[in-house]
């Protein structure tokens, strides 16, 4: 028995197919310029070296919007901007400015959270390109691993800084209430946003996120 997966995103199922090659460099490129906005909207605690940022949502936005190849790409010319210079990071850091202790900011206490956005943004794209992101329940779940696969590296690479005794008190805890809110943000905004295009554009979600959908339904 065979069973469809979807592979039109959203940005495949609003903006037009042609273009080739420029077209896809265009939404890489537009998916880094838009977590480098994000990275501005930011706020340090006084306790912790790790801002408050928009950088989880757009790093999770630009997957599901873009895709698991083209998502990740963004990621790493987002963090190849920096590398040559671009005040692409939070607060207008480039990855050569000094973090704590004179550190560069690209091996700082942060460096482990942005080494996870690649991994996060492709991760959600496979999910949304299996139409995970048209359902509010599975839209959460994908944000979440999305978020986890951020943490993971994040927090690994905070504890060389602040001691595995700390490292979840200044790295994770005081970040989950925005995170939450960020996912609801999520849920609210992507399935929407599918409900908004006509079915013949979305003609792919013969599939959606689930082996469900081979008999008729679907499990998100």
């Amino acid at each position: 028995m065979s069973m469809q997966v979807p592979s039109v995103t959203m940005v495949d199922a609003v903006l037009p197919r042609s273009g080739g090659l420029m077209r896809e460099v265009m939404l890489v490129v537009g998916g880094a310029l838009g977590l480098a906005i994000l990275a501005q909207v930011s706020a340090y605690l006084p306790f912790t070296p790790v801002p408050i940022t928009g950088q989880t949502l757009g790093v999770l936005l630009v997957g599901a919007l873009l895709g698991s190849r083209r998502g990740a790409l963004s990621m790493l010319t987002y963090l190849g901007e920096g590398l040559i210079g671009l005040p692409v990071f939070a607060g207008g850091a480039t990855a050569w400015t000094p973090s704590v202790g004179g550190v560069p900011y690209i091996v700082g206490p942060t460096a482990g959270y942005l080494l996870g956005f690649p991994a996060a943004a492709f991760a959600v794209g496979v999910l949304a390109e299996r139409g995970c992101d048209r359902h509010v329940v599975a839209t959460v779940a994908m944000m979440a691993l999305g978020n986890v696969l951020i943490y993971v590296p994040g927090l690994v690479w905070l504890a060389q800084y602040v001691g595995m005794d700390r490292v979840l008190v200044l790295g994770l805890i005081p970040y989950l209430p925005g995170d939450i809110l960020k996912i609801a943000l999520a849920a609210a905004l992507l399935p929407a946003g599918w409900r908004l295009i006509p079915t013949s554009k979305a003609a792919s979600r013969s599939r959606p996120c689930g082996p469900g959908s081979a008999r008729g339904g679907s499990d998100c």
